[in-house]
């Protein structure tokens, strides 16, 4: 507790952890502005009866409970950022300039993906007043209306984007994490308080499921999150003028779970995506878009399917996330200019394929350890027929990753300013 309150004592991490909170609370202020039009009625019992927008309203901060001017939340940027990504696998010059190059190279991927999130932003605020017209919760819109609406919708996509790099410019936590975070975190003393005023003794065996699933889920992400496998590292003797250096042993540690909960993230923001496109198309072509929003409403209204589906893209983007952060050769190019080794292999290639083999045996655990998670609640819809806990397991989900990330981060700035203390 000391150490915690060691926050508010130093000035300048003090003013960041402030300068984050205003930041959520301002977002939190702007996803209360509803659009004009709403059936707020027709709109609770829409949002009830499909898990699909449940998932979305986690994305939006819960800024889609109300239909407000940030209903999209992070998706589009989120979508944006996943698209560029695969674009790193397909040209391989893609990754090399945007990856290799430092500060600059990155600075140019993030500037094209904020680009890519603007007509992402308009696709998908399109596609999702038309279907929310069809499901009578908005009202019929003129084009002047439409456009109105979609452009408001997206220009508060693009605010809750520029807010997101705001905060992580401060280190506190990445932004869109922070973002969904907060906006799940808000939901939940109106869920709790609604769970005991509406407690029925017949649901018993409901909230006692619920409770151990939520214990499982949070001991589950904490293990995998703080489970490292560490590679001894020895660094050989140097001699300097009349002073000897080096010929310590440490370790290299290699999380199980180096992606976090992007994983999540990524998986159920490209499982929304078929929704948006089905809908998008219906200017074009009316009959095609209703046949692909049944297929897609039967789809997720196949829980096993669904969550077949939802396991797959977890384990895949873990994979391929860590691949994509996490570059054993740069790590065995640093180690060699160092002087460090792993003792019993030679430096250079070896040392390189000995990193791959054992990143890619702890991945494979993290990401089948991840997924089984993240479908567990889907499990227990199966056996239960309970469809809340779908969703509230995947916010649970993405708390506690998100809590530890924000955690990690402030002990470290906290040690950083220790030392620099001593000095």
């Amino acid at each position: 507790m000391g150490r915690f309150l060691n926050i508010f004592k130093i000035p300048d991490l003090r003013k960041k952890v402030l300068m984050v909170l205003f930041l959520l609370f301002v977002f939190r202020l702007l996803a209360a502005i509803p659009i004009p039009g709403i059936d707020a009625a027709r709109l609770q019992q829409f949002l009830g009866s499909n898990q699909l927008f449940g998932f979305l309203n986690i994305f939006s901060g819960g800024g889609l409970a109300n239909l407000s001017i940030m209903m999209l939340g992070v998706g589009p940027y989120i979508t944006a950022t996943i698209i560029m990504q695969l674009l790193t696998i397909v040209f391989p010059n893609l990754k090399k300039a945007y990856y290799e190059e430092g500060a600059a190279g990155q600075a140019k991927f993030n500037r094209i993906s904020r680009y890519l999130t603007v007509p992402l932003a308009i696709l998908q605020g399109y596609g999702f007043l038309n279907l929310l017209v069809s499901q009578g919760v908005l009202a019929p819109l003129s084009l002047t209306a439409l456009i109105g609406n979609v452009t408001v919708i997206t220009a508060g996509s693009i605010l809750i984007m520029w807010i997101g790099e705001l905060i992580s410019e401060y280190k506190i936590g990445n932004g869109v994490s922070l973002i969904i975070f907060a906006g799940i975190v808000s939901r939940l003393p109106q869920e709790v308080g609604a769970a005991f005023f509406n407690y029925n003794p017949a649901m018993l065996p409901t909230y006692i499921a619920f409770v151990v699933l939520s214990v499982i889920v949070i001991a589950g992400v904490v293990f995998v999150n703080e489970g490292e496998r560490k590679i001894p590292v020895s660094y050989a003797k140097q001699v300097r003028g009349m002073k000897m250096y080096g010929g310590v042993s440490t370790y290299l540690p290699l999380r199980v779970n180096q992606a976090g909960v992007i994983p999540i993230i990524f998986a159920i923001s490209l499982l929304l995506f078929p929704q948006f496109f089905a809908q998008a198309i219906a200017l074009a072509s009316p009959s095609l878009s209703l046949s692909l929003n049944n297929w897609v409403s039967g789809f997720f209204n196949n829980v096993p399917l669904y969550s077949l589906a939802y396991f797959v893209l977890v384990v895949l983007f873990t994979y391929f996330y860590t691949a994509i952060t996490f570059d054993p050769g740069e790590i065995s190019k640093n180690l060699q200019r160092s002087g460090g080794f792993i003792p019993g292999i030679r430096p250079g290639q070896a040392t390189t394929d000995m990193i791959t083999k054992i990143t890619h045996r702890i991945t494979f655990f993290g990401a089948i350890f991840l997924g089984v998670v993240a479908i567990l609640p889907n499990i227990t819809q199966i056996v239960t027929g309970i469809q809340a806990l779908t969703i509230g397991g995947t916010a649970l989900l993405i708390i506690v990753a998100v809590a530890l990330e924000v955690m990690k981060q402030i002990e470290s700035q906290l040690t950083v300013r220790e030392y620099e203390g001593i000095f």
